[in-house]
This record gives structure tokens, C-alpha cells and sequence, in this order.
């Protein structure tokens, strides 16, 4: 038997995906640079103009730091801190994304404009990022899903 040919034994774990190529990758490489996008934009409006939306700005320093965590999470391949932090960043964007378009006073937003002042990454469902915050949760949960469900069946 040579080195190259397959010697898993049948009903053996399957190895599990690898952030490092291909969709995990990608998928990585979008929370970062969302990571930076709403980490800049946060740190910015809180030393610019917190007094105007201070909810709203503590808010997007929240989501800049879920999307750093759950980066760093999906990089190392530390599967359960990267459900944790999706799932908490899923509820955050359809919560914070309701809210903006029900209640904004709630959030101390004084519209409903998406690329607002006062808005956050995640107001109307992350509108002001092309709904990448709504999309990039489910995508990531999905990634998450198939990476378990292929070591279970094998």
C-alpha cells in the first residue's frame, strides 16, 4: 500500500473542513474584512458623535467585536466559539435589524436610512452593508452544519 492511497478505515470520522482553502477561506476572509468595516466604523462614530446615538454606536462596537471574534473562530477552527459568536450575530442582525425598522427611537436612530448618520451595521437587517450581515450569519452556520454533519456520517 502505498502513502498516497486512502486508509481510513469505513465509519471513521471524516476530517473536518478546513478553514484554510477553499469556501471556509472565503468565508473567513469576508468576516475580516467586515470585522474592519464595522470595527472602523464603530470606533469612528463613538469618538466623533456618541452623544447622538449612543445605543446605536455601542451597538456597532458589539457587532465589530462579535466579527473579530468569530474570524479569529473560524481561522483556528474553533468550531464551538464560532457557533456561539454566528448564532449570537445572527440574533443580533434580525433583533438590532427589526428594531431599526419597527423602533428605531429604541435604538436612538433618527431615521430609517440604512447609510445614516446614527445607523448601525446591523439597521434594516445590514441594508447599509448589502445585507452582507444577514447573509453571512446563515452562510456561516450553514459552513458550520456541513463540517459536522460529514464527520457524523462520515
Amino acid at each position: 500500500m502505498s502513502v498516497s492511497q486512502n486508509t481510513e478505515t469505513p465509519g471513521a470520522p471524516a476530517p473536518a473542513r478546513q478553514s484554510g482553502s477553499g469556501v471556509g477561506r472565503v468565508l473567513v476572509a469576508v468576516y475580516a474584512v467586515l470585522a474592519i468595516a464595522a470595527t472602523g466604523r464603530s470606533v469612528f462614530q463613538i469618538i466623533d458623535r456618541f452623544h447622538e446615538a449612543p445605543v446605536a454606536f455601542v451597538l456597532s462596537a458589539s457587532a465589530g467585536a462579535i466579527y473579530v471574534v468569530a474570524t479569529i473562530a473560524l481561522g483556528a477552527r474553533l468550531r464551538r466559539l464560532a457557533l456561539i459568536t454566528i448564532s449570537i450575530e445572527l440574533a443580533g442582525v434580525l433583533v438590532v435589524g427589526t428594531l431599526s425598522l419597527l423602533a428605531p427611537a429604541l435604538l436612538g436612530l433618527h431615521s430609517l436610512d440604512p447609510f445614516g448618520r446614527d445607523s448601525t451595521v446591523w439597521s434594516a437587517y445590514g441594508a447599509g452593508y448589502l445585507l452582507v450581515p444577514l447573509v453571512l450569519p446563515v452562510l456561516g452556520l450553514l459552513y458550520l452544519r456541513g463540517g459536522s454533519a460529514r464527520r457524523v456520517t462520515g
